[in-house]
């Protein structure tokens, strides 16, 4: 591979989620161990086996004009919100609209729309329904509001693949700017599904947890009694920048973005490969992309849901593909899972956690599984390295079989 690549940095992160309203007290509550998960109080919840989840700690319909709001589906507002944020925070660059992209993802996109929409039309009729609702439910959606509202011309994409959506959308950023397409993109994912069919539908292919009595408890990757992942919302962005574009204007950069590395199980629907074989395959392809040698490599976010067989079939590749060194965390252990959202506030906090050189904890770890190769930040907070360059991966898995896995670096 070529020595002489573009080379890709990260100017800006922007987040809302269930810990915080924006990146820094997201980023708090990660290190301090706090859940966002709690028990859900709407009417409908009693119908279901499952009553909580990770509710976004700040409303975004409170945070953005009552007009704006109006035309936007959560999965939009929660990008929008992000967006903006990580926007301000790199800077607000200059760009040319030419050179800006904007890969911004979701995996399922305005479901609440959709169905409430469809609730109206049923009970109320056509003439009912708002002229917004195709652009509140489409799955591009939140990238193209986002592209709307920075004016970005060179491309706006919503990849989309499951879980690992918000992941691939950083990898295909990276691509864009690596390729010459843009000089900046914003990118990350988003997800807004807690709805009752949603809840009802996960429950039913056995994947969530059913740990009503202790919400706070439920999400529990690693540990030996966990039961299934608690679903979660909000959405995390990133801006990437070429290393050149960011020095001409005086960013300051928080890390830069390495490379991606993308595979597909081809396995089963909804079901990790056994032996982990395409994570692994993501895993190599990641080294390859990145010119990255593993003995780097100081911290991973794992995707480790909290489900029974991902888990340690996750932690196996990581020790195969990059051996045993690297701190691996798992924060969906407090935000619960965000889905399409959850590999871009991932990225968010691997790079927070290069930029403090810390990695934040895996909670409710009390009894760690047969099985697990890896050391885990369990409980609390532990230390990267103090000098020298490190880097750190996140990994992100969708139905499907999509695995994707980003790898950032200190600069």
């Amino acid at each position: 591979m070529s020595t002489d690549r573009v080379r890709v940095v990260v100017t800006g992160v922007g987040a809302t989620t269930p810990v915080g309203g924006d990146a820094e007290s997201t980023w708090s509550a990660l290190l301090a161990g706090r859940s966002g998960v709690r028990a859900l109080t709407e009417e409908w919840v009693d119908a279901l086996p499952v009553k909580f989840a990770g509710v976004a700690a700040v409303d975004p319909a409170g945070v953005l004009p009552r007009p704006e709001a109006r035309r936007l589906d959560r999965s939009e507002q929660f990008a929008l919100i992000a967006a903006r944020e990580a926007w301000q925070n790199a800077g607000a660059p200059t760009v040319d609209p030419e050179r800006l992209g904007v890969s911004v993802s979701s995996g399922i996109g305005g479901i609440n729309t959709t169905l409430s929409a469809y609730d109206t039309f049923k009970e109320k009729g056509w003439q009912r329904l708002s002229p917004f609702t195709v652009p509140m439910l489409m799955p591009n959606g939140p990238a193209a509001w986002v592209g709307l509202d920075l004016g970005a011309m060179a491309g706006v994409h919503g990849t989309v693949s499951a879980c690992a959506s918000g992941a691939e959308a950083i990898g295909y950023a990276i691509d864009m700017i690596r390729t010459g397409r843009a000089d900046v993109v914003v990118a990350g994912g988003t997800e807004a599904a807690i709805h009752p069919l949603n809840l009802a539908s996960f429950a039913a292919a056995r994947a969530m947890s059913m740990r009503n009595d202790e919400p706070e408890k439920a999400s529990r990757p690693f540990d030996r009694s966990r039961d299934g992942f608690v679903l979660g919302e909000g959405a995390g962005v990133l801006v990437l920048e070429s290393l050149e574009h960011a020095t001409a204007r005086g960013a300051d950069i928080l890390a830069e973005a390495l490379g991606v590395g993308y595979s597909a199980d081809s396995y089963h629907i909804t079901g990790p490969e056994p032996d982990g074989r395409g994570v692994i395959l993501a895993l190599t392809r990641l080294l390859e992309h990145s010119q990255l040698d593993p003995a780097e490599i100081a911290h991973v976010n794992a995707h480790a849901t909290s489900t029974p067989a991902g888990d340690v079939i996750e932690t196996r590749a990581i020790a195969k593909a990059l051996g045993s060194r690297p701190i691996v965390t798992s924060t969906k252990s407090m935000t619960g899972h965000l889905l399409g959202g959850a590999g871009g506030i991932e990225s968010v906090a691997t790079v927070l956690a290069l930029r403090d050189r810390v990695s934040p904890p895996t909670i409710n770890l009390d009894d760690l599984d047969d099985g697990i190769e890896v050391p885990i930040a369990a409980n609390a907070a532990r230390e990267l390295p103090a000098t020298g360059r490190i880097a750190a991966v996140n990994n992100s898995f969708g139905f499907g079989g999509h695995n994707v896995a980003v790898a950032f670096a200190t600069v």
